[in-house]
């Protein structure tokens, strides 16, 4: 452990001196002083998800920060994918040596990729993969995510009828390793065991953009289709927290009752306060202080070495890569191999609310046990 610490200790430092010393600014924004700076831009797809804000950018832009570099800029692309193209643009003229991308779409970012590749700039795909073997994949392990959703899901209500509302078909978390999760869990043998039977489509319904007032009208109508052939619903698998908050909303308008097994992941605050109130029962907890950290530490890696392959990152132990802190080769869904980090999240339900709340997540105990019976939730108590 103690070479593990003095190896990451060395390549920190190393880091440091390729990025200029201290050369930082006060917001984190508006580029830095110096050419020998490693200023690093951000492009972000939309902020409409409450953690980008909240938890990713903040850590993100310490630890790039506490590594000597500048953030030159981080526009939000409000979910517009030529924007982000001009986005990324502007940061490269901007004299961005390091762009972390979080894709609205990985076929339309492939112009920026170019473009960067051009310029010689490393990329991270932070959070959305790119299929593009010059990347570095930042990410929570998605499939794992799946995995976890399901199992809970499953283990709750072993069988039934589900609804499955997936989010954003541009996405491959949603289209591929969220879908993979679900399969590891044994939700197709269960489908094909008749142990569980899918009500609307059979694949799952996907939720433009992950909008939660679509996914509440997807629900609203499977609802409806679902009373209309006599049928009750009993689990459903949301692939995320703004997906599960649609669902929720779409049940409770309804007066939904008994009320199904809901999954989510992310561990936004309306979801969290779902999970301890009984409207959502699991949410995969993804610590994405420590994501935004990992991205920010490899950017500034990539500032002395371009080399993805090289990139390591210093992260708490309870979200540590399976294959330990240094970068490992990552096979996408399109057969292609790219170099990726990736992180471990953490399932948690109203039994094991403490375990966000004792690591000092982005939401208040407060706001996590607002309305909660405490009887039922011991870290509301």
């Amino acid at each position: 452990m103690r070479r593990k610490l003095a190896a990451l200790t060395a390549l920190t430092v190393i880091a440091l001196a390729a990025c200029g010393g201290n050369n930082t600014s006060s917001s984190g924004t508006g580029g830095g002083g110096g050419g020998t700076a490693c200023k690093v831009g951000i492009s972000w797809n939309n902020f409409q998800q409450p953690r980008w804000a909240a938890t990713d950018k903040p850590a993100m832009f310490k630890a790039i920060q506490d590594g000597g570099g500048t953030v030159v800029d981080d526009p939000d692309a409000n979910l517009d994918s030529q924007k982000q193209l001009s986005d990324v643009s502007t940061l490269i003229n901007k004299g961005a040596k390091v762009l972390v991308l979080l894709a609205q779409s990985q076929d339309a970012i492939l112009p920026a990729l170019k473009q960067a590749k051009d310029a010689n700039i490393p990329v991270i795909a932070y959070d959305r993969l790119i299929e593009d073997p010059s990347v570095l994949f930042i990410s929570f392990d998605n499939v794992g995510v799946g995995k976890a959703e399901a199992d809970a899901i499953i283990n709750k209500v072993p069988t039934g009828n589900y609804v499955l509302i997936k989010g954003d078909p541009g996405d491959p978390n949603a289209k591929t390793f969220l879908p993979q999760g679900w399969d590891q869990a044994g939700l197709k043998d269960k489908v094909t065991s008749g142990d569980i039977k899918i009500i609307g489509p059979a694949d799952g319904t996907y939720t433009d953009a992950w909008k939660t007032e679509k996914a509440q009208a997807n629900m609203e109508a499977i609802i409806d289709q679902a009373n209309a052939a006599g049928q009750k619903i009993n689990a459903v698998l949301a692939e995320n927290d703004s997906t599960a908050l649609g669902v929720a909303a779409a049940l409770t308008g309804k007066a939904y009752d008994p009320y199904p097994a809901l999954s989510g992941q992310d561990g936004d605050k309306g979801n969290l306060n779902n999970v301890a109130t009984g409207k959502q029962y699991v949410d995969v907890w993804k610590n994405s202080n420590e994501l935004g950290k990992a991205a920010g530490q490899a950017a500034v890696a990539l500032c002395k070495n371009p080399d993805t392959g090289k990139v390591a990152v210093n992260v708490d132990a309870s979200v540590a890569p399976t294959a330990g802190n240094t970068a490992v080769d990552f096979k996408t869904p399109g057969g292609k191999t790219v170099k990726s980090i990736i992180l471990q999240p953490t399932p948690v339900t109203a039994e094991t609310l403490d375990k966000v709340i004792s690591a000092g997540w982005y939401v208040s105990k407060a706001d996590i046990c607002a309305n909660a019976d405490t009887t039922k939730v011991p870290a509301c108590k």
